[in-house]
Formats: structure tokens, C-alpha cells, sequence
């Protein structure tokens, strides 16, 4: 999928050139290796024009002077504050501006069998001791795995569905002092409880990859995602072979019979977890050009840009001053897939739109609204939260010494 999402990017970006004649060059970085990739270009001075990122870097990059602030505010400003969901620039405020601009997001989310669930008389998913009860009774390897727990140490993965469960259970980075504060009792708990689910899961790291191929083909009765599996699972895709559908002889069953999850209740709260990505001018830009093509990449051409992945693309731009909703129901229009093109609210239904886009204005992240934003750059540029989970896991530590130890070195990246 990423060659046809690239493919998009370098038509937006020859449409921009044929009206403006400035020539834009799209380089695809990998999200995991993307924070070492930054910090080599700034070492040599070869820091791209435009940064498009997620959050977790946004004010760490900026806090060491690698975007440009002020080009970033002009733009909002141009745009018009109000167009913009309010949660996603409270995420890239700093200082007396915003340290990039938003540009699309995702809601994570937990997806479990409904047909599996029916057979065996289980509730929805949508709580610790609900989560674990279904695993439990639908776990049966090596046919299928009763939770499919993200657990690779090197993964940004890891730390997004651990985060979403440590948020569901009141876990905040910081305390209301402004002090790192993990080691609690809190913590603690969600530590033993995603132990417990790891009960239920193959053994060794588990990834992202492995995690979608195992839902695909039947052997996962849950498991956590972004929206952007929604058309692997439909069968939209002919690379990707849904053994559910071809099991039940009936196209589309397993899209029909997937149920979600977004907002998570655990022992101590209730939390759902949100990623947003940003363009970001950096400091030795080419400022003028930039500015054009990232105006450009949120007006002209920003249908353009949700449509390369709808499905895990939300608008947080909603629209314009003189029409505010264009872009959202603009959205709603896009059709998802790859092989087979379809809109999302005709395959999977309202109730899957709603699950997917409520909320964009009460986004959920460690520690970004408390001014933290260098600090997160830091976690999740060392993943040092999934590699102490990963000792735990592998019964390295107690979930006291887990706790402890993430606080301590969560703590000493601020220095």
C-alpha cells in the first residue's frame, strides 16, 4: 500500500507544480527509523524543506530549533484558527504559536470478532475484565490466539497500544506538579494486566505485521489497530487473502462480522487513544515555496491527500471560513481499497463512521497538553518504554521494578 500512497503524494505534488511552477521532490522515510533519520540530516545540514511527522516529535523538534514556528503560525492564521479541530492544535501549541501544522489523524482501535463473540455469549470488549474474559474463553492455539498483544521492544507500535491501555487506567506521564510520575499504583496494574494478556498471544515480538496477518487470516479473536486495517480486512485488496470470507464462502465476512472499540475502560478510567500527523516547516527551509505547498496540501490539495488512506486519515482541518464542514463531508465521500474501491460508510456502515471520527477535538496522548512535547520526542525516539515492557514481559523485572524503572529513565531523558 505505501507504493500507491506514493504514487498519490508525487501526483499532489505534480498538480502543484503545473500552478505554481515550484518543483517538489516527495522522499519516503519509515516511521521507526524517522526520528535517527532527522537527527542525521540536521547533523549535516540537510534537513528537508517540509517535515510531515507525527505528534510524538512535533515540540521536541521544535524546542531544539529544527521548525520554524513562526512559518508554521502564519499559516494556521492564514488558514484560520477556526477551521482547524481545536483538539489538534492544542497539541502543537508552543511557546506563543504552533510548532507545525496538523494535518490528518487516527483513533486507535481494538477489533474483535462479533461472530465469535455471539457464538460464545460475550460482551463487547470495552473493558479490562471484558477484554480479558474473551481471551480467555476464545483462546485456542494454534487455530486462534485469544489476544494478539503488540510486544516488539523496538517498536512504536508497542508503546501506541501499551500507552492506549496505561491512558485507559488513569496513567498519566506527568503528575499534577509537572513531575514525570509512572511509578504508581496505576502503572503497576496496567503492567500485570497486559502480562496477563500476553497469556493469550503467540510468543517472541510481536509487531504490527504480525498482529493485521493473523486477524486477516482468522487466527486472532482480537486485536489493536488504526483504521488503516479497514481495507485489509474487507477484501478490497487482492495481495491480501482474507481466510475468513473464503472459510465462509461470502465475500466480505469478515468486515461484516468485525466489531470496534475506541474508548477503553479500565480499573482507574477511561481513556481512547489518538495519533495526530503534522507538516512542519524546518529552519533552513526554502521558507516562501514551502509555505506555498503546504497552504496548497490543505486546501486543493487535501482531499487528495485523505483519499490516499481515508480509512486512517481523518480531517482536522474541517474545512474553510466560507464553507467549515467541506473537508469533512468531502471525507465522507472518499472511497478506501486498493483493488477494489468502495466508501467506508456503505461497507461498513454509520455506526463504524462515528466510531471512527468521534472525538477529533478530545484527542488523548502522554503528556503533549502539559508541555512535555520534547520530552515524548525523547521516549519515543529511545523506545525505552516498550524495552523495559519487554523485560517485564519476559519475566526480566516485577511489575514494581518495571514501573520504577520506566519513571527513573523516563526522568533522566529530561536532563
Amino acid at each position: 500500500m505505501e507504493t500507491e500512497r506514493l504514487e498519490i503524494q508525487r501526483k499532489i505534488a505534480q498538480t502543484f507544480t503545473a500552478k505554481t511552477k515550484i518543483h517538489v521532490r516527495v522522499v519516503p522515510v519509515h516511521e521507526n527509523r524517522l526520528a535517527k533519520k532527522i537527527t542525521a540530516a540536521n547533523a549535516t545540514g540537510a534537513l528537508p524543506d517540509v517535515l510531515y511527522h507525527p505528534i510524538d516529535f512535533t515540540l521536541g523538534w521544535a524546542k531544539k530549533g529544527l521548525l520554524d514556528v513562526q512559518s508554521a503560525t502564519n499559516i494556521v492564521n492564514r488558514l484560520g484558527k477556526e477551521t482547524f479541530s481545536t483538539g489538534s492544535l492544542n497539541l502543537v501549541w508552543f511557546s506563543d504559536g504552533y510548532a507545525a501544522v496538523p494535518m490528518d489523524g487516527w483513533h486507535q482501535l481494538l477489533l474483535y470478532r462479533k461472530d465469535l463473540f455471539k457464538e460464545k455469549g460475550l460482551p463487547v470488549p470495552d473493558s479490562w475484565d471484558r477484554i480479558l474474559q474473551a481471551a480467555q474463553v476464545l483462546h485456542n492455539p494454534p487455530l486462534i490466539w485469544g489476544f494478539m498483544a503488540a510486544t516488539d521492544p523496538d517498536q512504536i507500535y508497542t508503546q501506541q497500544v501499551f500507552e492506549h491501555f496505561a491512558l485507559s487506567n488513569g496513567v498519566r506521564l506527568i503528575d499534577p506538579f509537572g513531575t514525570v510520575d509512572l511509578n504508581t499504583p496505576e502503572m503497576i496494574q496496567t503492567l500485570e494486566f497486559y502480562k496477563a494478556l500476553t497469556r493469550f498471544s503467540p510468543r517472541g515480538n510481536i509487531h504490527w505485521l504480525h498482529t493485521r496477518m493473523d486477524y486477516v487470516s482468522g487466527r486472532a479473536a482480537m486485536i489493536m489497530w488504526s483504521p488503516y486495517i479497514l481495507d485489509e480486512l474487507s477484501g478490497l485488496r487482492n495481495d491480501l487473502t482474507v481466510i475468513p470470507d473464503i472459510v465462509k464462502g461470502k465475500p466480505g465476512y469478515l468486515a461484516e462480522n468485525t466489531g470496534f472499540v475506541s474508548i477503553i475502560h479500565g480499573l482507574k478510567g477511561t481513556a481512547q487513544y489518538s495519533q495526530i500527523n503534522c507538516l512542519g516547516i524546518t529552519r533552513d527551509a526554502d521558507k516562501a515555496p514551502a509555505k506555498q505547498w503546504m497552504e496548497f496540501l490543505l486546501t486543493d490539495g487535501y482531499l487528495s491527500w485523505l483519499g490516499m488512506a481515508p480509512e486512517g486519515k481523518l480531517p482536522v482541518r474541517k474545512g474553510t471560513r466560507h464553507e467549515p464542514n467541506c473537508f469533512i463531508k468531502g471525507w465522507m465521500g472518499l472511497e478506501f481499497g486498493v483493488t477494489i474501491r468502495a466508501k467506508i460508510s456503505e461497507f461498513y456502515g454509520m455506526d463504524v463512521i462515528k466510531t471512527i471520527v468521534e472525538r477529533m477535538d478530545g484527542l488523548n496522548h502522554w503528556g503533549v497538553t502539559e508541555n512535555k512535547g520534547a520530552l515524548i520526542a525523547r521516549i519515543y525516539e529511545t523506545k525505552v518504554i516498550p524495552r523495559i515492557l519487554k523485560r517485564f514481559l519476559d519475566d526480566g523485572l516485577s511489575a514494581r521494578q518495571a514501573a520504577q524503572m520506566m519513571n527513573d529513565q523516563v526522568k533522566a531523558l529530561e536532563k
